[in-house]
């Protein structure tokens, strides 16, 4: 289904190159890009391979630059209904036993976005799905792009379904595995860091109201609250290259790995039994050099910068690649110096991220029982001033994409 009836931006149709856009994947990315698209009256086609739009159903924390990010594509407060707002933005760091390190707190970017946000994932597509609704457009499943041939001004795409169409760009968002980098940079796989995620949900108690932060020896434990009465666990810990198990082993497997924990985590570590929501993934990064773009075929997301976990970052990056592909249709440019100034903008930032993260990953991973005392040291005397110096180089890298000519479609 395509939009009809611009909504926002229309003036901007006019002088734009960029009239007809496939997307390819409806995760975060390709929902989020495709709302700014339509939004600015874009003839949008989201197609997903899944024959049944699910979600991972463990949580994910946004932090304030992605809050904002959301903002800009008008769903800010649905998502922060959907979710959980650590209002104060406070984060308490402790021992694996639960004895307390220090607190840090994160910013808060602008009046009324919060620092930090705690959602399950279902629910922030849920949001994504029904804003996308609301301008006249819904995914496309179990439709996968089949072949692309350059043509002038634009690119034909067949597609699965058995049709073929002309568009202006075609944009890859299908994640950190996608099919799409291969149009773009050839075979590139992504790199795997050595360490798995453990991901769990459980019944929030009434007074867990901050994340959590729990520092073992070469593992973490984080516990986040992601809505009124649910609240999420993720760990991380080294695992072998090409472990595979069993999804019913999940729940003992994320218990025996995290079984010294004990503090406020011991509770839900109990509670990890063959009923549990548990999701075990690999941790790998994709860190692809520019151009993020061949002709008319874009990546963006996941399919371009897949960071790890450890800054909290990846949605966000994903959101703000939308916001600032909408801000340059803002400015009428032909379309190949368009793809051209994002990659440009968006590069810096997101490696920054990405190299930020891994070395936080990679820290933890050589960790040694005596060495964590030296750690808990550092965390004391210098954790909120690294949480201020990260926050400010985004803000610092970000500069040039807030200062593009738009107008936010704030709620």
């Amino acid at each position: 289904m395509t939009t009809t009836h611009p909504q926002h931006h229309a003036s901007k149709q006019i002088e734009n190159a960029v009239r007809d856009v496939l997307i390819v994947g409806a995760g975060i990315a390709g929902c989020a890009v495709a709302i700014a698209l339509a939004s600015r009256g874009v003839r949008v086609r989201l197609i997903e391979k899944q024959s049944v739009w699910r979600f991972q159903s463990s949580g994910i924390f946004v932090y304030g630059n992605g809050l904002q990010a959301f903002r800009e594509l008008g769903v800010m407060n649905e998502v922060l209904d959907a979710g959980f707002s650590v209002t104060g933005g406070r984060n308490v760091y402790m021992d694996h036993q639960g004895q307390h390190i220090v607190d840090v707190h994160y910013p808060s970017p602008a009046a009324g976005v919060p620092p930090i946000l705690g959602v399950k994932r279902a629910d922030m597509h849920r949001v994504l799905a029904a804003r996308l609704s609301g301008l006249g457009l819904q995914a496309q499943l179990d439709t996968q792009l089949l072949s692309l041939e350059s043509q002038a001004n634009g690119v034909q795409a067949a597609l699965s379904d058995g049709s073929t169409q002309h568009f202006d760009l075609v944009i890859g968002a299908d994640g950190i595995r996608s099919q799409m980098r291969k149009w773009v940079a050839g075979e590139v796989a992504p790199r795997y860091t050595g360490l798995g995620v453990w991901r769990s949900v459980h019944a929030r108690p009434v007074g867990l109201t901050d994340k959590i932060m729990m520092m073992g020896v070469g593992k973490r434990l984080g516990i986040m609250p992601i809505s009124h009465d649910r609240l999420y666990l993720f760990g991380t810990v080294a695992e072998p290259a090409g472990a595979h198990y069993e999804r019913s082993q999940w729940p003992d497997l994320m218990r025996e790995r995290f079984a010294e924990f004990g503090g406020p985590a011991r509770q839900f570590l109990r509670q990890l039994g063959a009923q549990a929501e548990v999701i075990y993934t690999a941790v790998e990064e994709m860190a692809l050099p520019l151009p993020w773009h061949a002709g008319r075929v874009l990546l963006v997301g996941d399919a371009a910068h897949a960071s790890t976990p450890f800054m909290g970052q990846g949605g966000a990056m994903a959101v703000q690649d939308a916001v600032v592909l909408g801000k340059l249709l803002d400015q009428g440019l032909d379309t190949d110096s368009l793809l051209e100034r994002f990659g440009n903008l968006r590069h810096p930032m997101c490696r920054f991220v990405q190299e930020a993260s891994r070395k936080v990953g990679e820290a933890g991973a050589l960790e040694t029982t005596g060495s964590c005392a030296q750690r808990d040291r550092i965390l004391r005397e210098h954790a909120q001033e690294r949480v201020d110096h990260f926050y400010a180089e985004l803000e610092r890298l970000g500069a040039p994409e807030v200062h593009l000519i738009s107008s936010p479609l704030e709620n």
